[in-house]
């Protein structure tokens, strides 16, 4: 891999310059905090067969998420349509990376048919970034809200997309859908885009949220996560929230990083419980409506409880109820 491509070290950058030379090793015992049971329950073999009979993917085993189990005991996964290979390459980002080859005009419909077969209440829809595409992939996330609605009137649909590239019109055809939730993560500090996001705009990604919040006219909650562990500090997480919330954000999600491999961007520290209760404190002042801030919190992780619901449970998985 060369250096311009390399997650570890973008445009051939000195990483530890920027994140400084005191950086955790792949290696080590994490936490206790961080100790989570092994999948492998009656409903997590169920649904990974499903998955694999429908020829899907979802970001919970692409990104190597730490909640697989538990979510998908539960009954719920996070889809990701467009394939599974990316055309960027963020530095944290375990999804493979490359040149996409192929979409099927048939997932939206196998997408629905999965939520509908499960009985979710709430589905998060997401994708690989696919800048190769006139639209950026907007046209899937369309029909994929369309054929859930078709298939699972009763589901909720969040979809978590990427930026479009800025563009407007991709991101109107995206929420004249209405979807419930419009998630766009700005996963890091401003500071650390260069390293951590190449390709991405901190200022590009506001943007969007904030579009999206005046074209969704409030019928869509808008969202957005990020991460710690990259050498930020709890002042620049705050003025992050606020960027955000001066945007239109409504709902939050701050959960820490854990490196994928030796080919990607080095944890820095592992931050406290109690410091996630410190930022969740101060998103709560800042006047989000909801926030989740915690060592293993993902923006999928329990995303049913973080809009309100129209159907009753403690979980997503309501055909079970």
């Amino acid at each position: 891999m060369s250096a311009t491509r390399s997650r570890a070290n973008p445009g051939g950058a000195d990483v530890l310059r920027v994140l400084g030379t005191d950086v955790r090793p792949l290696r080590e015992r994490k936490p206790p905090w961080f100790k989570v049971p092994p999948p492998g329950g009656e409903r997590y073999r169920e649904l990974t067969e499903m998955i694999r009979e429908e020829n899907l993917h979802t970001v919970c085993q692409e990104a190597a998420c730490p909640n697989v189990g538990e979510c998908w005991e539960r009954g719920t996964a996070t889809f990701m349509i467009l394939g599974d290979t990316c055309t960027r390459r963020c530095g944290f980002c375990n999804v493979k990376t490359g040149k996409p080859t192929w979409n099927d005009p048939l997932e939206p419909a196998r997408v629905a048919r999965s939520i509908a077969r499960m009985g979710l209440r709430h589905a998060v829809i997401t994708s690989v970034d696919r800048d190769d595409l006139p639209d950026k992939g907007a046209s899937a996330f369309v029909g994929v809200i369309r054929q859930v609605r078709r298939q699972a009137p009763g589901c909720q649909v969040e979809v978590l997309t990427p930026d479009f590239q800025g563009q407007e019109m991709p991101l109107a055809k995206v929420i004249a859908e209405r979807p419930d939730v419009f998630n766009h993560n700005v996963e890091v500090v401003p500071r650390l885009y260069p390293l951590a996001r190449r390709g991405s705009e901190f200022a590009r990604s506001c943007r969007v949220l904030r579009l999206a919040a005046e074209l969704g006219e409030g019928e869509v909650v808008t969202k957005s996560g990020l991460m710690v562990g990259l050498g930020e500090n709890h002042d620049e997480m705050v003025e992050t929230f606020a960027a955000l919330r001066g945007a239109g954000v409504q709902v939050l999600t701050v959960g820490q990083y854990l490196r994928p491999s030796e080919r990607h961007l080095p944890v820095v520290r592992y931050w406290h419980p109690d410091e996630f209760a410190a930022l969740e404190r101060a998103a709560y002042e800042l006047g989000f409506d909801h926030v989740a801030a915690g060592p293993l919190v993902r923006s999928s992780y329990h995303a049913d409880q973080h809009v309100p619901q129209r159907q009753d449970g403690a979980g997503p998985l309501a055909a079970r109820a």
